[in-house]
């Protein structure tokens, strides 16, 4: 005989009358205000969404850990890092980037990649996507990058037009755009994609030796890419193919896991480097600095509750902890007020005491109250200094990471360039050094199709002119015939 199941109850734990029936005059007569039960159901229930984030909107997660494969302590002194074979436990949040909620998975679209890792010093959120560049490097301008993605004020829709029209006229973007048109726009799985940190960060050892440097989250399933028209065709099929794929491999017990790689860069190296090492458009050519192992990242385990879990994790890239740090990358610092500052919006100024995004260490402050606050101090004092025993900071054994900055004039302005800082030459070796026939084949095919769904002819020509074959020569001509431009656009 199964077991009874329990009594409905009000958010308070009052036990409910009826799971059906609203409290009304009468079998007849209208609905009463005085149905307390009813007012908390809907009260709720049109409240139950958060606002939705800017970007990063639809997002499949996962809880896994990490685990440290190699002695990485000559580079940083991360307590979760400290050890071979140590685990760490952690979140992954991997989204899609330009469309809402129930947008198709697999729409063409750079992937975020943001990790929460769970250490004894604290959380540590790395957010990052599947590629290893980005589309601007100043933080000026990522709202306006973001706003030419989104749907236009008049009309509603997505701008291809808008698109372009931003692209053309930012050249730092060229060399996202191009791995974005090439095949790794349209990745056959979430299981099937590197992640990147893409940023440069800072890693400083207990010597307090600094190092910068990249992270590359190998997927261990092996790189799969849809090409267009079966991403597309998918969309037809199953618009959240890759947040089914995700939870059912799980479910399984077909963990996904990711190789974590570091390129590492002496501290040193960088003022005189060839181009800016801080600069988000650009990779680090794995000649200048190799790959090396560090460990790996297995997800086991699906959300039990996708809106508590998922929707409401979030992520602070200022969230380090003592041996890693920000670096000069100016995307980096403007994440670190940004992304914070989001979940404050959205969720609340205590979101950080929602289960998914609370640390496993005690927390221990002087921040107070706000809305949804449940963790308290008790007696303890809410202010610093303080007579009784309130926490105190330690600068002898914690100091901020930071790095020498030479004395200059407050300005505006973008980075002094290096030698070989040109927003052309990275995407240009990519078109003709890393792709092979066909994968240029289907870029050109991609950036055609893409340019032709409602993009003026203008700027067509000047995707063309100045974008394109400033990349490659023959890309540019192989585009100006696909959308038939002819010579005078190249």
């Amino acid at each position: 005989m199964s077991e009874q199941p329990p009594n409905t109850t009000s958010d308070a734990g009052a036990p409910v009358a009826s799971d059906e029936y609203s409290l009304t005059v009468g079998a007849a007569g209208p609905v009463l205000l005085q149905d307390a039960y009813l007012i908390e159901k809907l009260a709720h229930f049109v409240r139950e969404r958060v606002p939705d984030r800017v970007y990063h909107v639809k997002a499949s997660g996962a809880f896994g850990y990490f685990e440290v494969t190699a002695d990485v302590t000559q580079w940083t002194k991360a307590a979760f890092l400290s050890e071979v074979g140590k685990r760490t436990p952690m979140f992954a949040r991997i989204s899609s980037v330009a469309g809402e909620e129930g947008y198709a998975d697999t729409l063409r679209d750079v992937h975020g990649f943001a990790l929460k890792f769970y250490t004894e010093e604290g959380n540590y959120d790395m957010v990052g996507n599947n590629t290893p560049v980005f589309f601007v490097r100043d933080p000026m301008k990522f709202p306006d990058f973001i706003h030419s993605q989104e749907r236009m004020s008049d009309t509603g829709l997505r701008s291809n037009n808008a698109q372009w029209d931003f692209w053309t006229l930012s050249p730092e973007s060229a060399h996202q755009v191009t791995v974005l048109m090439g095949d790794r726009g349209t990745p056959r799985t979430l299981r099937n994609m590197n992640g990147y940190s893409s940023d440069t960060y800072m890693w400083e050892n207990a010597a307090g030796e600094k190092f910068w440097v990249k992270y590359h989250f190998k997927t261990e399933q092996g790189i799969e890419n849809f090409t267009d028209a079966e991403a597309r065709a998918m969309v037809a099929e199953d618009l959240d193919y890759h947040r089914r794929d995700l939870w059912e491999a799980i479910a399984r017990n077909d963990h996904p896991s990711w190789r974590l790689e570091m390129q590492i860069m002496p501290y040193e190296d960088a003022p005189n480097y060839r181009f800016n090492p801080f600069d988000i458009t650009k990779v680090w050519p794995h000649k200048d600095y190799p790959l090396i192992p560090v460990g790996r990242m297995v997800l086991d385990r699906n959300p039990e509750n996708f809106f508590a879990q998922v929707v409401q994790a979030g992520f602070d890239v200022a969230n380090f902890v003592p041996g890693i740090g920000p670096s000069p990358d100016r995307m980096v610092l403007g994440r670190m007020f940004a992304y914070a500052d989001s979940q404050r919006y959205r969720t609340g100024p205590n979101y950080a005491q929602l289960p998914v995004n609370k640390p496993i260490n005690e927390v221990h402050n002087y921040n107070k109250d706000g809305p949804m606050r449940y963790h308290h101090n008790g007696n303890q004092p809410v202010y610093a200094p303080n007579s009784y025993g309130g926490p105190r900071a330690d600068p002898q054994r914690y100091r901020d990471p930071s790095w020498f900055v030479e004395s200059a004039e407050i300005m505006r302005t973008a980075y002094v360039p290096h030698k070989d800082d040109d927003d052309f030459i990275q995407p240009g070796t990519l078109y003709r050094e890393v792709m092979s026939p066909p994968e240029q084949a289907r870029l050109v095919e991609n950036i055609v199709w893409h340019l032709s769904q409602g993009v003026e002819r203008n700027i067509q020509e000047r995707a063309v002119k100045d974008y394109w074959s400033k990349v490659d020569p023959d890309l540019g001509a192989r585009v100006a015939d696909g959308l038939g431009l002819g010579s005078s656009a190249r």
